[in-house]
């Protein structure tokens, strides 16, 4: 499984959903923060997202900060 953590810069919910990645056991992710690197919003554009924080698990975005989809996606218990 394949976990990409769009961020951007003094965004809240970005620095949650990286602590709840932690918190679940899943350390093993890669962060894409779209204001130190514009290429990354553009990915996001690509597809029609244009806000931050995006999670990518696999193929399936998740936009905005959403926990218990996450928690679905990730096989992690409630």
């Amino acid at each position: 499984m394949k976990v990409t953590v769009y961020t951007s810069r003094g965004c809240s919910y970005c620095e949650r959903i990286k602590n709840d990645l932690r918190e679940w056991g899943i350390e093993d992710f890669e962060e894409k923060n779209v204001s130190e690197n514009p290429d990354y919003f553009d990915e996001l554009h690509d597809e029609g997202i244009f806000t931050t924080p995006v999670t990518k698990v696999d193929d399936n975005a998740i936009v905005g900060y959403r926990p218990n989809k996450m928690k679905d996606l990730l096989g992690v218990e409630a």
